[in-house]
Formats: C-alpha cells, structure tokens, sequence
C-alpha cells in the first residue's frame, strides 16, 4: 500500500527512530493536507480557521472539511478531459455535500437506496444519477425507476429481470450501464481490486458472462443499453492498468458492434485515481488519469465517437479533510511510546481494515523535543485500534494536546461506527475564516432511540 519516500536524517539534529517517517506539518508535506492548512505561530489553520478553537466549540474527535480543496479538485475533475464526471458519494455524503456536487456541475454516483434519497431529498436532479451496487434490492429498483434516476448500473442477470420488471410497470424504459470486469489487477490492496475475473462485481468478459448479460438487456424493450461500465480498482498511482482496462472495455464494445450489431454509446471506466497520505507519496492528477484512459480507448476504438465518464471520489475530497483528536493519555511500551486518542476504529476504520498509513501533526501549539518511536491508538478495546501506526512524534506530546491526522476527507465518516457505543463525530466544513455544520454530532440519546427493549417480533403466518 505505501509508496516509497525520503525523509531528512533528522530534525533539530535528532535522528528519526527506528526509521520512522516524522511528523508532518503543512509545510513540510503539503501533499497530504488541505490547500488552505497553514501553521501560524505554531496552531494549525485550515480554511482561515484555528483548529484549536473549532476543538473547543465542536468537541473531538471532530472531522474537518476544506471546502476550498475540495471545489478545486471537482474543477481539476471538470477539465480533466472526461465527457462527464460522476462524484462517488461513499466516499462521503451528506445534504450539503450533495449541494456541493451540483453546484460544481457533477454528476452523481451512489450505490444505495439510502445514498439515493438523500440525493433526491436534497434536491439533486435525479437525471444527474448513477446507481450502482451488486445486489440492489427490488424496493430500491423501483424507487430508482420512480425518481427518474439517469442510469442503473447492472450487476448480476437477476438485476436485469427486476429493474425491467419495475420499468415496464412504471411504463418507462430505463437507461442502463452493464457492469464487466475486464480481467485487470490494479496495483493496490485486495480489497480494493474490482476488476479482476474473480470478484462480486459485474459480469466477467472472459466465458461471455458480459456478452449474455448485453443480450439480456437488448431482449428488454423497458431497458434501453446507455454504456458499459467497469471499475478496476481504488488507490491507483500508475496508469498502466488504467490503459489496460481501457483497451479490453474497447475490444469489448468492439466485439458487441462486430458480432450483434449493438452500439454503445458511452464507456463508464470508474475512478479509483490515488491520493497521497504520507508524506512524498504522489498523486494521480485528473488530466492524468482520464489521458491513460483515453489512451486505451483510441488504441482499439480509432475516431470512434464514444463518450468517457469517470467517477472519482477519494480524488476530489479526501485531502479535504482533517480529522481532529485530543490526546488523553500518553504511555511508554517496552518499544513505542502510545499516544491514546479519544477516537479510533469507530471513526478511522481504514488502518485496521486496508493496514492503511497517515501522518499526524500537533494542532494547538508547536511540539518539540526528541523524536520518539510512537503509534496513535484509539480507545476501543482491541490491540488493532489504531489511527496513525508507527510515526516519528516529538517526545512532549502529552495529554490535552491536539493532534491532528491529516487526508481523512474519505472513507473516514462514510465507514464510521458505533463500536464500544461511541457516538459518531460531527462535519465541519470550514472556507474564508467561517465554519459551518455539516453533520451534527452523535448522542448516546441517538443510540437508545435504536434499543427496542425486547420488544415482541409479529410474525406472519404460512
């Protein structure tokens, strides 16, 4: 998962530990954090706002978004050369984001019922939306077909049967992307590897699953064929697999044309572009991730006319946030020094999930003294509850300090738990000097309105 990195040997004449790569302050790695995080006289700034004053009146853990970056990002998405650019909303959604997305001209990705009627709640076009997922249920075909959403994407035969059911009821004919997977690894971690012949998602090229999947959609007069979709994968910093995937969805769309006489007038080859988080990582720019893909298309579909969608999220808000902790005890192990945070796996589930790496940064004040081997833990009761693994960490971090952990904007609140009872932390969006709200925080009241108390199940009789 990591990429490789210099550091210098030392700072302030202190080796690193053990190797370590060091604390990262905005201007030592300004890759990882947002565009607006500056340190002034030693506090963390982000968006013209001090973290540690927005600590105090919001509480932590706390996730911190810079609205700046992450419009900046969908305009860099918007000129990267893509015919259309869908967000992908698990990375995060809520209302105001949805409203961030369409005032930047998006379209919109979701892969729920529930991601969708909070698009459609908020106002969003539902003509703007690609609803993806690998087991949609009937209620949630429907309601797509209903809110007029723009495509489906299908992921599986019994997918096709249902939604042209539910269109043929509503008396429409539905627009639909068939899922392939094009038999590409992407370099990255297991579990997010899409594209390979052996996944859950979509219908395997290879064996013809994804030929009979198009003829079952032309057999529907209620489902009309709008383009084939594949996604190889997330967290991708080399284009070689991007050209690749390209190049097998085009001798595809090829062989469709060839063999039945099925155009396809678009081609959705997902998102996945790379962000770093550690300091020296790289990034996978737009323009450089939709030029691999235009590569391949051009390769094997010469002066072709066929549209190119993306679906970027990590891309677009992850190094827009920042997630805010308050230090709250501070131990010596027989190795490491662990700093215990008041978060953990309940609001950064992706260290213990992908192994996934970050750096972390004092917020309140400037830390010094020696460098110390030291890890990041949360305060959930496993040994894998940890936030920032191995780092470099001055040696007067200590209790009531603010850390803060940097590229946090995806993934972090959308996999958010409730593990130990731990009530979820708010949103706050910051630009200008002003902080908005989000998403309020969790309560334990909002925990006990779930606890039915034992209440008695009806059962229906057969």
């Amino acid at each position: 998962m990591s990429t490789a990195f210099s550091l210098p040997a030392s700072r302030g004449g202190t080796p690193l530990p053990d190797g370590l790569a060091a604390a990262a302050s905005p201007e030592a790695a300004p890759e990882v954090w947002p565009l607006t995080a500056r340190t002034v006289e030693g506090r963390l700034h982000v968006g013209g706002v001090a973290l540690d004053e927005l600590a105090d009146a919001c509480g932590t853990a706390l996730y911190v978004l810079d609205e700046a970056d992450f419009r900046h990002r969908a305009r860099l998405w918007r000129e990267s050369g893509a015919d259309r650019v869908h967000y992908a909303s698990k990375a995060f959604l809520c209302a105001e984001m949805v409203r961030w997305v369409g005032s930047e001209g998006l379209h919109l990705d979701v892969c729920s019922g529930g991601e969708l009627q909070l698009a459609v709640n908020t106002g969003f076009d539902a003509a703007r939306i690609v609803f993806h997922g690998n087991n949609k249920s009937v209620p949630e075909l429907e309601a797509a077909v209903a809110h007029g959403v723009g495509v489906v994407v299908v992921d599986c035969l019994e997918e096709i049967d249902r939604l042209a059911d539910a269109a043929l009821a509503a008396e429409r004919v539905q627009d639909v992307y068939v899922r392939i997977t094009p038999g590409v690894a992407a370099e990255t971690h297991d579990y997010m590897a899409t594209g390979g012949d052996d996944v859950k998602f979509g219908f395997p090229v290879r064996g013809g699953y994804a030929e009979q999947a198009v003829l079952a959609i032309a057999a529907r007069p209620s489902l009309r064929l709008a383009g084939v979709h594949s996604h190889i994968g997330s967290q991708i910093t080399a284009t070689k697999g991007l050209t690749l995937a390209a190049e097998r969805v085009a001798a595809f769309v090829a062989l469709l044309a060839e063999r039945h006489g099925i155009t396809v007038a678009e081609i959705d080859l997902g998102g996945g572009a790379g962000i770093p988080y550690l300091p020296g990582q790289p990034r996978m720019e737009p323009a450089t991730f939709t030029a691999a893909l235009r590569a391949g298309l051009e390769r094997v579909l010469p002066g072709v006319p066929v549209r190119l969608a993306v679906e970027p999220g990590r891309s677009m808000i992850g190094t827009a946030g920042v997630t805010l902790y308050r230090v709250g005890a501070v131990k010596d192990g027989l190795r490491r020094r662990f700093v215990s945070v008041d978060g953990g796996m309940s609001d950064a589930l992706r260290p213990s999930l992908y192994l996934a790496r970050y750096t972390a940064w004092t917020a309140n004040r400037p830390a010094a003294g020696d460098l110390v081997h030291a890890v990041v833990v949360g305060r959930h009761c496993e040994s894998g509850d940890v936030v920032v693994p191995d780092i470099a960490l001055p040696a007067d971090v200590s209790a009531g300090d603010l850390l803060a952990v940097p590229a946090t904007g995806a993934y972090h609140h959308a996999m958010a738990n409730n593990y130990n009872a731990q009530p979820r932390p708010a949103v706050v969006a910051v630009r200008d000097g002003r902080a908005r709200l989000m998403v309020r925080r969790e309560t334990p009241a909002d925990l006990r309105r779930r606890d039915a108390h034992g209440q008695p199940v009806q059962l229906s009789a057969r």
